[in-house]
Formats: structure tokens, sequence, C-alpha cells
């Protein structure tokens, strides 16, 4: 071995090592970026809404201290999911979409109906909540106990 050859044996000593330095921080990066994602709520209700048996197009509230958590839209099935609801006694609101009619039995959406008629994510189908559901003290409660919670909405005329 020659001496020239040290100092380049040195040389790729530092590279190596910096290459590694900078890999381990690189990935060590990756983890805080990718740990700090959105997370599964732990505590959730979900169910389906449903008059008569049919899908109901509503957005559900539910009513804590006076306190309403905001507005879930069910789907097209009826179907809603509350994160992170206040545990403990909750009043439950189910209210049409803002410019539904809704008579105080509730009526289906047309199949062709667009705009505010058209249900949860612009999609046909449903019917909308009877009128009597859209303030608190309807009669609808739930004993929100922390986890994830079923719980079927089942409303009449």
């Amino acid at each position: 071995m020659t001496s020239h050859n040290i100092p380049s044996t040195g040389r790729a000593l530092r590279v190596g090592f910096l290459t590694r330095l900078f890999s381990l921080v690189f990935v060590s990066g990756l983890f805080v970026v990718v740990g700090c994602g959105p997370k599964e709520p732990k505590d959730s209700v979900s169910g389906k809404v449903t008059l008569n048996g049919q899908a109901v197009n509503a957005q559900v509230i539910f009513v804590s201290g006076g306190k309403e958590t905001p507005p879930v839209p069910t789907d097209p099935n009826g179907v809603y999911k509350i994160e992170n609801p206040p545990v403990g006694d909750v009043d439950i609101i189910v209210r049409g979409f803002p410019g539904m009619s809704t008579p105080p039995g509730g009526v289906a959406a047309p199949k062709d109906a667009k705009g505010p008629d058209a249900g949860a994510g612009g999609k046909a189908g449903g019917v909308s909540p009877p009128a009597k559901y859209a303030q608190p003290n309807n009669g609808l409660k739930l004993k929100v106990t922390g986890g994830k919670q079923t719980h079927n909405i089942e409303l009449t005329p």
C-alpha cells in the first residue's frame, strides 16, 4: 500500500460515514412524517338512519350540554358516522339538508333529483326526515360510552 492511497481511504471512510448518516436522518424523517399522519379516531358512533325501512338523506347531529357536534351527512344508504362524539347522554338531531322540503311525515326524494333534494353527496334517493326530528328533545337519545359504538336510528312519520 502506498502513502498516497491512505488519504483517499480516509476520504472514502468519511464519504461512507456521511452517506450512512444522511440515510439515517432521511429514514428517521420519514418515520416522523408518516407517524404524524391522520389517525383513526378511537371514539365513534355509526349506524343507519331509516324511516319505514327506507334510507334517510339527512344530517345527524349529537347535542350534549347544549353544544352541537358538526352535522354529519348520511350516505345514500342512510349510513352515518360521528367521530369523537361527546361521551355521556346525548340528544340526537336528524335534520334535512338546507333547501330540502321536509313535510311533517318526511317524503321520498325523486330518483332523478338534483340539487338539495339529491341527498348526501349529490346522489338521488332516500327519504327526507320528518320535521319533528330537526330539534333537540325529539325523543332520540343515546348514551355514548366511548370506543366504537353502533346505533341505528329508526324514525317514525
